[in-house]
């Protein structure tokens, strides 16, 4: 463009000069006649000027076409980008479009299980209005029948009677009867509600993404305080028939390991895992199998309890405390070490209320392992958020909540959970570990601690 610009400016020079001397030749009047052709240096300079415009032009096109290339190389990138994009984008939506579609199903699925439950509760309270009524007269043909007996001893039941009796008889087994069917119901119910809404929060935490993932690992983790997960307590409802311990529930026909549902001292009813060994069940209070959960909790939620029933839990001080002030209770602890030897040890104990943080007593009743546990001694149970008086940090240095004395011992059940890489001590010492009074140090593998009644005709 410059070139150009610069020719035409300079054309009309020469023109004009050329013109000019023509016409001062002109009226000079020269003799000679005036030639017809351009004067050479004239040709001369507009061929330069032609040449170096073409020269101009060739450089422009060069540049524009290097120009034309780059952008349609990032017009290129560009749609292979979109591309790219929109294909992601459209996995995306399929993947929305599915969560949706699953979401949905379980909305529905909650609903109709919370429109059973609604509809189990109501005739569970029929049944036990009828009950009642029943009870009521039942012990009013009994007061009649015992008048006719002390003021008529010689006569013989009235058949009527004796009918009578066998009917109300056959009906309070088939109250009976359908109370249990509706025991079990509800604990189906409850297993699929609690399944249903596991399912539900892990799509919750599926979906969504953490802005920025290194923060989680630039900062030391603070002990976790998870809500509790595995028992959803009912509202605070009498509900005649429902067992107290597992022991009940054993003792009433069901003789298989699972969750079930009691009501201790009159408590809000939670569930539970019986474990059915040795003739009888155990109420399962806390289970470490594979590190799954994290035990170093905060103090509330090992005051209500935390984890899995079919995992790794703990069932909460609270819920320990109203199994066992209903009787004597035996304490049995199971531990299996890295070289899969199994030990157990059990305790007669008791076992006090918040107020007193839970102070446990132990007498050791039998067991093949050595027992850690100060005999005759309150052991204090605290946590890393609550330290009751007269107590080292303990929770601190060793992780997770437990029952200490005044010295922090080095038995743990409630510890890290430790791989048999942790070869060191302190490793050992701040997971879970069982020092023996000869000074041998078990490196445990998993552990339970359960709960059975020592007089085992107790709640029927």
């Amino acid at each position: 463009m410059y070139m150009i610009q610069l020719f035409l400016f300079i054309a009309p020079l020469v023109l004009s000069s050329r013109i000019g001397q023509d016409y001062s030749s002109f009226d000079s009047a020269s003799p000679e006649p005036k030639s017809r052709f351009a004067m050479l240096d004239d040709v001369k300079i507009l061929a330069n000027g032609l040449l170096q415009l073409g020269h101009g032009l060739k450089d422009f096109v060069h540049k524009t076409k290097g120009q034309i290339n780059d952008i349609f190389q990032k017009l290129n990138i560009f749609d292979t980008s979109f591309y790219n994009l929109s294909l992601q984008t459209n996995e995306i939506k399929k993947e929305e479009k599915e969560l949706r579609r699953t979401t949905s199903k379980l909305q529905v699925k909650n609903e109709e299980v919370k429109n059973m439950s609604l509809e189990l509760n109501s005739k569970l309270e029929s049944l036990l209005e009828e009950k009642f009524l029943l009870q009521q007269k039942v012990r009013y043909l009994e007061e009649q029948l015992t008048n006719l007996i002390q003021n008529q001893p010689e006569i013989q039941e009235y058949p009527e009677v004796t009918s009578l009796k066998t009917f109300v008889e056959q009906q309070d087994n088939n109250i009976k009867d359908l109370l249990q069917t509706m025991e079990k119901q509800y604990r189906q119910l409850n297993q699929q509600h609690n399944q249903i809404k596991e399912i539900e929060n892990q799509l919750r935490r599926t979906s969504i993404q953490e802005p920025t993932e290194k923060s989680l690992y630039s900062k030391p983790r603070a002990p976790r305080t998870t809500p509790s997960l595995q028992m959803k307590e009912t509202k605070n409802v009498e509900y005649d028939g429902i067992p107290a311990d597992c022991t009940t529930i054993y003792n009433r026909g069901e003789h298989t390991s699972g969750m079930y549902a009691i009501r201790p001292s009159n408590s809000q009813v939670f569930n539970v895992y019986c474990d059915v060994k040795s003739g009888s069940s155990w109420t399962l209070i806390q289970h470490r199998i594979d590190g799954s959960q994290n035990f170093n909790e905060t103090w509330e939620n090992y005051k209500y309890g935390f984890g899995r029933l079919h995992g790794e839990f703990w069932l909460g001080l609270e819920k320990i405390y109203a199994i066992v002030r209903q009787s004597n209770y035996i304490l049995r602890i199971e531990l299996e070490d890295w070289k899969d030897n199994k030990h157990y040890i059990e305790y007669s104990f008791h076992l006090g209320n918040h107020e007193t943080n839970y102070t446990l007593s132990l007498v050791e009743i039998t067991g093949n392992v050595p027992s850690t546990f100060p005999e005759h001694k309150e052991l204090v149970f605290s946590t890393w958020d609550h330290k009751a008086k007269r107590h080292l940090n303990c929770p601190e240095s060793y992780s997770g909540g437990w029952w200490w004395h005044d010295v922090c011992e080095e038995n743990h059940l409630n510890g890290k959970y430790n791989k048999p890489r942790a070869k060191t001590k302190p490793e050992r010492r701040r997971g879970i570990c069982w020092k023996s009074q000869n000074g041998k140090l078990y490196s445990i593998k998993s552990t339970k601690m359960l709960i059975h009644p020592s007089n085992l005709e107790r709640f029927e």
